[in-house]
């Protein structure tokens, strides 16, 4: 391992501690009226993971996140590349775009509830939602920003719209186009939650809410404590390689 590596797990697991020791003192602070102990957590936590009823949810969560992160790709991408290119449409298209993105989007979940009913399609397209602008958005600002020069060599190359973007604007905008797959990744992740929270029997989302409701705070933090860990530990690596991009790139 080298030293850059190891300081850099030093520094992560001497964050650990001091999160733990901040929860440890806040539990002392507030007492278990609003908040359970690290230590009952965790133990709870290990109570929880092996019960059948909690996969059945996580599978309903990550089947729903899947669906929607892998159609928020697609979509973002497709989409971004397009607008990069139509410079036209993108002009047009851009700022209504950047609207829908800043409106809250719990605001537009009845809607999709009455589009999709309820159930696992209310919960991808309420991911979708949350997931793909971010994507569009990064895409279409990566292959604006290509640098002419790339383009006027596949103009001379006389290379076709579709060979023009996998050998020149694909490779080039790799680096801005992960950074908006990270961005992407988180706020599907949210989407989806947020969904089960609001309007389903299933998933993590619906654990967290029924917790709430039964004033189980154990089960509220047991949930909220996966939950975290999973999109730490995602998000960390996916930094990671969005830092190698751009020092590649």
């Amino acid at each position: 391992m080298s030293e850059r590596r190891r300081h850099g797990a030093r520094n992560a697991l001497l964050l650990v501690a001091a999160l733990f020791a901040l929860w440890q003192a806040i539990y002392w602070a507030v007492g278990d009226i609003a908040l359970s102990s690290p230590l009952a957590t965790l133990r709870y936590t290990a109570q929880l993971v092996t019960g059948e009823d909690f996969r059945m949810h996580l599978f309903d969560t990550m089947r729903a996140f899947a669906i929607a992160f892998v159609l928020s790709v697609v979509i973002g991408l497709l989409v971004g590349f397009w607008l990069g290119f139509d410079r036209l449409s993108g002009d047009a298209l851009e700022p209504m775009i950047v609207t829908v993105y800043a409106i809250p989007k719990l605001t537009l979940y009845p809607i999709l509830l009455l589009a999709f009913g309820l159930g696992l399609s209310a919960k991808v397209a309420f991911g979708v939602l949350h997931g793909t602008i971010p994507i569009i958005l990064f895409t279409l600002g990566a292959v604006r920003n290509t640098r002419p020069i790339l383009l006027k060599t596949g103009h001379v190359l006389k290379l076709s719209r579709s060979q023009m973007v996998r050998w020149i604007l694909f490779p080039a905008a790799i680096p801005e186009i992960f950074t908006g797959l990270r961005v992407g990744f988180s706020l599907t992740l949210i989407g989806s939650l947020l969904a089960e929270m609001f309007a389903s029997q299933r998933g993590l989302g619906y654990l967290l809410m029924n917790g709430i409701g039964l004033h189980n705070i154990e089960l509220v933090m047991s949930v909220t404590l996966l939950i975290v860990v999973f999109a730490a530990a995602v998000s960390t690596l996916l930094l990671q390689i969005d830092r190698k991009l751009h020092r590649q790139g």
